[in-house]
C-alpha cells in the first residue's frame, strides 16, 4: 500500500493541554425511527432477548462501545410525540401516525422502557422535549414524571406506573432542529427563543439540577446558520447551559480526496458557534459560558435513493440503512479527533445513529448482529479517549481537494489518561497514496514508549463489512519495532505507557 514515504514531526507538550474531555463527548443517539429501537435494541422475540424484550447482543456490542449518554427519543420524531404515550399498561398504549417519518409507531418502547434499557447498557438518558406540537406546560410535567420524588400528580403517576425512585435525568434537549421547515410546527428563530427560554425557566424550576441544550441550526448550509444562534441565545442565554450542533458528511461524488477533509468542515462550524456564544455573553455582560452539544453527528448518504422507495405507514421499516466502508471509517476517526482537539467547548457529542439508523451496528430483526467499519474508531477514542486532550502539533504536508486548499495529509489528538499512566495518539493519514513516518517528540512524557499500534487499513476504501463477513474490515495491529508509520487513507491509534525505572 503505498510506495512512497512522507514524514511527519508530532510535538506533544505535557504542559500544553486543550481540555478535560467531558465523557459525554462520546454518546449516541437512539431515535423512534426505522429499526433503531423496534427489531434494533427492542425485539421480544429474538433468542437473546431479555425479560423486558431487549436484545441481549446488541446490549452487549453497546456496552463494548462503552456510551455515557444517550439521546432519546428524537430528532424529527419528537416534535409530534406526546410523551405519556410511552408509559404504562403497554396493552392501552396508542398506535400512533408518526408523521416526521411516515411511519407507524406502536408505543411498546417509551420512556419507561428505555430508562431501564439505557441503565442496563451502563448508559445515561439525555431526554429531548417536544417544542413541535406541545410546549413548556408538557415538558415540565415529564421532569416532573423523570426526576421528582415529590406527593404531586406526575411524580405519582411515575409511581404507579411501578418506579418508585425517579429515572434522574439530568441531561435534556429543547425541541430537535426547529429552524428546519421538515420539522413539525418549524419555528423561526425569535419564536423558538422565545418557547425556549420560557420552557426552560419551568423545566429549571421544577428540578434546579438539570442541564439544558438549545437547538442551534439543523446544519451550517441552513440559509439562517449564524443568525438563528444569535436570536435564539439573546432570548435564552441565562437560562440554557448548552446549544447544539448536527451536521453529517457523505461522499455522493465519489471524490474521496475531498471526503478525507471532511474534518476541516467540522472543526470550522464548531469555531464558528462557540464564536457567536462568546459573542452573546458579551453582549449580556455574563459571567456564564454556554458550550456546545454535537448531538447528531456521522456519515450519511448511501441510504439515500433506497429510502425513496419504502411504503409508508409501516411499523418500524428499514430506514436510513447505510452500509459503511473502510472510507467511511478513516473519516468517522478523524471527526472523532477533531471532537477530541475541540473538547474544550464540545461538552456533548451524539453518533447519530447507534443501531440500524446510520449506525456502527446492524442487525437482521430475528437473527444475526455485526459491527459496522464506524464501529471501530468509535470503540477505540470512547475507551482510550477519556482523561485529558493534549494540544498537539503537527508539521506535514498538504494538499487540495473539493475548493479548500492546505489540507494537512496528517490529523491527530492526544489524551492523557486519568491516572496519567497511558498516553493515547489517535491519528489519520488522508493521503490516498503515501505512507507517513512519525517522528514523535513527547516533551514531559519521557520514558513512554509506544506499545500497540492498531490501524484500519487496506487498499479497498469501499470495502465493507455483512452478516456473512462481519470481520472483513477490522483493526489490525502493526509492528512498532522500526517506529511507527501510516498507511494511504487509514486509521490509527498509538497506545504509550511509562516503562518502568
Amino acid at each position: 500500500m503505498g510506495g512512497n514515504i512522507m514524514k511527519a514531526r508530532i510535538v506533544i507538550d505535557k504542559n500544553k493541554t486543550v481540555s478535560r474531555i467531558d465523557d459525554r463527548l462520546y454518546g449516541s443517539f437512539i431515535e423512534h425511527l426505522g429499526r433503531a429501537v423496534y427489531g434494533g435494541i427492542y425485539e421480544p422475540s429474538h433468542e437473546t432477548a431479555d425479560d423486558m424484550g431487549f436484545r441481549g447482543d446488541v446490549m452487549e456490542m453497546i456496552k463494548e462501545l462503552n456510551v455515557p449518554i444517550i439521546r432519546y427519543p428524537g430528532g424529527n420524531f419528537v416534535s409530534g410525540y406526546n410523551w405519556e404515550d410511552g408509559t404504562g399498561d403497554k396493552s392501552k398504549r396508542p398506535k400512533k401516525m408518526e408523521l416526521a417519518w411516515q411511519s407507524v409507531e406502536t408505543n411498546e418502547v417509551g420512556i419507561d422502557e428505555f430508562q431501564e434499557w439505557a441503565k442496563r447498557a451502563h448508559s445515561d438518558v439525555m431526554m429531548a422535549v417536544n417544542l413541535g406540537t406541545r410546549g413548556a406546560d408538557e415538558a415540565r410535567n415529564l421532569v416532573e414524571y423523570c426526576n421528582c420524588e415529590t406527593d404531586t400528580y406526575y411524580a405519582g403517576m411515575r409511581r404507579r406506573n411501578g418506579f418508585e425512585k425517579p429515572f434522574g435525568i439530568k441531561t435534556w434537549c429543547l425541541g430537535n432542529e426547529m429552524d428546519g421547515d421538515w420539522q413539525i410546527c418549524h419555528k423561526t428563530a425569535y419564536e423558538y427563543g422565545r418557547i425556549a427560554c420560557e420552557t426552560a425557566k419551568l423545566m429549571k424550576w421544577t428540578d434546579p439540577s438539570i442541564e439544558l441544550v438549545a437547538c442551534g441550526s439543523a446544519h451550517i448550509n441552513m440559509p439562517t446558520f449564524g443568525e438563528w444562534e444569535r436570536t435564539v441565545l439573546r432570548e435564552c442565554y441565562e437560562h440554557v447551559d448548552y446549544i447544539s450542533l448536527h451536521n453529517y458528511y457523505g461522499n455522493p461524488n465519489n471524490d474521496t480526496a475531498a471526503y478525507l477533509a471532511s474534518a476541516v468542515d467540522m472543526d470550522s462550524f464548531i469555531k464558528q458557534v462557540a464564536a457567536i456564544c462568546d459573542e452573546v455573553k458579551a453582549e449580556k455582560n455574563s459571567d456564564k459560558t454556554v458550550n456546545l452539544s454535537f448531538d447528531e453527528w456521522n456519515i450519511w448518504f448511501h441510504s439515500n435513493e433506497q429510502d425513496k422507495q419504502i411504503e409508508k405507514w409501516q411499523v418500524a421499516p428499514p430506514l436510513l440503512e447505510d452500509i459503511y466502508n473502510l472510507e467511511d471509517a478513516v473519516v468517522l476517526g478523524d471527526l472523532l479527533i477533531t471532537l477530541i482537539n475541540n473538547s474544550d467547548r464540545v461538552k456533548i457529542a451524539c453518533l447519530a445513529q447507534l443501531v440500524n439508523v446510520i449506525a456502527p451496528i446492524m442487525t437482521e430483526t430475528g437473527g444475526r448482529i455485526w459491527a459496522q467499519t464506524i464501529f471501530y474508531p468509535f470503540m477505540h477514542t470512547s475507551q482510550r479517549g477519556r482523561g485529558t486532550a493534549l494540544e498537539v502539533s503537527c508539521g506535514c504536508g498538504t494538499y487540495s481537494a473539493g475548493g479548500k486548499k492546505d489540507i494537512p495529509f496528517i490529523n491527530t489528538a492526544a489524551v492523557i489518561s486519568e491516572d496519567g499512566g497511558e498516553l493515547t495518539v489517535f491519528a489519520v493519514n488522508r493521503s490516498l497514496d503515501e505512507s507517513c513516518t512519525l517522528d514523535l517528540s513527547l516533551s514531559g512524557y519521557e520514558g513512554f514508549n509506544p506499545v500497540l499500534h492498531t490501524a484500519m487499513e487496506g487498499d479497498d476504501l469501499k470495502a465493507v463489512n455483512t452478516a456473512d463477513d462481519p470481520k472483513k474490515v477490522v483493526p489490525a495491529e502493526k509492528d512498532i519495532s522500526d517506529g511507527i508509520i501510516l498507511s494511504p487513507h487509514s486509521w490509527n491509534m498509538i497506545v504509550f505507557q511509562k516503562t518502568a525505572e
